[in-house]
Formats: C-alpha cells, sequence, structure tokens
C-alpha cells in the first residue's frame, strides 16, 4: 500500500510539476511586500503644516525750509516777510500670515513602476462623498522598498517627491468661495 501511494505521488509530481519562476519571488522567510508594477500599497496620510509670516516697515521723511526777511530803517519799519515751507512724509505698515493644516488619512494606491534602482512609483486616489459634499484625495510619489512595511503599508512622510491633493466639491465648498461680483472687484481693485 505504501509503495503504491508512493508511485501515485511521484506520478502526480512529474506529471504536475511545480514552477519554480513562478514562486521565485515569494520568500519562506519573510512576508510579501508590494514591489511589482500593479501591486496594491498602502499609504497612511499623516500631514500636518503650520506657516506663518509677519512683516512690518516702517519709514519717514522730513523736509523744512525757511526764509525770514525783516528790516527797519531809521525808525521806519520796512515792510517784512516770512516763508516757511516745509514737507512730510511718513509710512507704517505691517502684514501678517498664518496658515494650518491637518490631514490624517490612508488610501490604497498601486504601483505604476519601478525605477532602475528599486524605488516604486506609486499613484493613489480616494473620493468620499456624503451627503451631496465630494472629496477627492489622490496621491503620487518615490517609494523605497525599504520604508514598505511588513503590512504593506507606507507612511506618506516616506515618501519623496510627494504630491497630496484634498479637494472638496459641493454645497458646502460653494457657499465659501466668493461670488462673481466679488471676484469682478477683486480684479478691479
Amino acid at each position: 500500500m505504501k509503495k503504491l501511494f508512493s508511485i501515485i505521488v511521484f506520478i502526480t509530481v512529474a506529471i504536475f510539476p511545480q514552477e519554480m519562476r513562478k514562486n521565485a519571488a515569494y520568500s519562506l522567510f519573510s512576508d510579501e511586500k508590494a514591489a511589482r508594477v500593479g501591486d496594491a500599497i498602502t499609504i497612511i496620510v499623516v500631514e500636518s503644516s503650520i506657516a506663518s509670516n509677519n512683516a512690518e516697515t516702517k519709514s519717514g521723511r522730513e523736509t523744512n525750509l525757511s526764509f525770514d526777511l525783516s528790516g527797519q530803517l531809521d525808525k521806519t519799519k520796512l515792510p517784512s516777510g516770512s516763508l516757511d515751507i516745509g514737507s512730510g512724509n511718513d509710512f507704517k505698515g505691517s502684514g501678517s500670515t498664518k496658515t494650518s493644516g491637518v490631514i490624517q488619512t490612508k488610501i490604497s494606491a498601486t504601483i505604476d513602476s519601478v525605477l532602475a534602482n528599486g524605488n516604486l512609483i506609486i499613484r493613489g486616489s480616494k473620493k468620499i462623498t456624503i451627503n451631496g459634499e465630494e472629496q477627492l484625495i489622490s496621491i503620487k510619489g518615490i517609494v523605497r522598498t525599504s520604508d514598505v512595511r511588513a503590512d504593506n503599508s507606507v507612511l506618506s512622510y516616506n515618501i519623496s517627491d510627494a504630491e497630496i491633493t484634498f479637494e472638496g466639491n459641493g454645497i458646502v465648498s460653494d457657499v465659501q468661495s466668493p461670488g462673481l461680483l466679488t471676484k469682478f472687484l477683486r480684479m478691479l481693485f
């Protein structure tokens, strides 16, 4: 019986051999990581930015010119004259800007291509619609294979040449944008 079973196993292996080239990319000792074109990868977007700028300018100029003429001849008063000219110029200006933003989300992306050095070019987007308000988050950039974690995820700050776009469209974004008349007046002034 053992001989018969061994013969059946041997014939099965001989007829249906395992193709080693197909499984050469998989390791018995490590997790399978995204590394080929078309593989899916999860991007964990954790971005925060804060920027501020302050400026203050003061300048001033003052000019005075004075002319005075008076006289007297033998107790007779001569007409006297006086001329004063002055000018001044003061300018004070100040301004400040401050902006901040925080984005936290996860986006599934795919590998578009693999560079000669092994780095991965990734691209992905996510569209969410809630009550007529549409949000589109898209990301693209270059990822090193060493930055891909065991669960096939990459933190957004490990992406070089990253382009992260967060756009909204709907009722809320329409209300927040200025009207046509306001846009026209801004162009004039």
